[in-house]
């Protein structure tokens, strides 16, 4: 059942006939009701589900992440499908008939604030962490209260190790508690800025694909 709201002249929420009408962050829109399938799938339908859905599940298991990352993205769109449409129209690459993310095209954080200088990552086996550091001379006061973002991803497994709100950006280095699933399974790893009021932040850096055991 349809009905309207605000009125007559308000938007319509629910079915009338072939047409759904409902609403997106306050946003009303009609759409069409599926209809269902009954031909054959072309091969060039086939290899775009299969990119969609390699983007779906490569960056399921960084929701909590791309939340902050992508906040504020644009008017209509942030979080976790604004990095996907990132993810689809700049990292994604057709190798022999099958899509392939591309890891170091891909920023897992988006925005204007200032990104990382000189970043780097080595992994200590010994206290099983990683040790980030970065350029922290020359800030901007308001810079030194940014706080960094560091995460590290093994995709085959899944598994990521995260912070959001690590270290301040002045002190030049934080650590991420790290403990590889499968030591032959390469670890992709970025690192990202957050403002103090949680506002903006920066575009994420890949450091690179690691193997550490």
């Amino acid at each position: 059942m349809a009905k309207y709201e605000n009125g007559i002249n308000g938007p319509i929420s629910g079915k009338i006939g072939q047409v759904v009408g409902a609403s997106w962050k306050g946003i009303p829109y009609l759409r069409s009701l599926p209809k269902k399938r009954t031909g054959k799938i072309s091969n060039a339908e086939a290899a775009n589900r299969q990119r969609f859905a390699l983007a779906h599940q490569w960056l399921k298991p960084l929701l909590p992440f791309v939340r902050l990352g992508y906040k504020g993205y644009s008017e209509r769109i942030e979080g976790f499908l604004a990095a996907k449409s990132y993810l689809l129209h700049h990292a994604m690459a057709l190798e022999n008939g099958i899509w392939e993310v591309i890891p170091e095209k891909m920023l897992l954080s988006y925005g204007t604030l200032s990104g990382p200088k000189n970043a780097s990552v080595n992994y200590s086996s010994e206290q099983q962490e990683l040790i980030f550091n970065w350029d922290n001379t020359s800030l901007e006061p308001k810079e030194q209260q940014d706080q960094v973002m560091l995460l590290a991803y093994q995709v085959s497994s899944g598994r990521i190790f995260f912070q959001t709100t690590g270290a301040f950006r002045k002190t030049g280095e934080d650590r991420l508690a790290f403990h590889p699933a499968e030591p032959s399974e390469p670890v992709l790893v970025y690192v990202a800025f957050v403002s103090g009021d949680r506002l903006s932040q920066s575009n994420s850096e890949f450091l690179g694909a690691y193997l550490w055991e």
